[in-house]
């Protein structure tokens, strides 16, 4: 697989999608937030249905790979995820 990034959308978009699968919604009924702390890391909170789930990196790789198994149709296991900061980007993904 090319290296590429995935955008900080696409992030979202990856997450809600893996929510909603999980709870029976369509992924716009899922809301999500990004955030990274130095001493936390990366981790996100998405709102399903009035209630809130924590992510942490390992949960947010995870949607990643899903997202890029369903609208990329690329093998989400053929390439290493790595989630950085970007003063201008946000949150984004590395696929190499």
């Amino acid at each position: 697989m090319a290296e590429f990034v995935i955008s900080e959308q696409d992030i979202v978009n990856a997450i809600c999608i893996d929510q909603a699968r999980k709870h029976q919604l369509e992924p716009e009924q899922v809301e999500v937030e990004l955030f990274y702390d130095d001493d936390d890391g990366f981790s996100a909170e998405a709102f399903c249905n009035g209630q809130k789930q924590i992510l942490n990196s390992f949960n947010m790789i995870q949607a990643i790979r899903l997202w890029i198994e369903e609208v990329l149709g690329q093998d989400p296991y053929a390439a290493g995820i790595k989630l950085l900061l970007d003063r201008e980007e946000g949150i984004i993904a590395s696929v190499h």
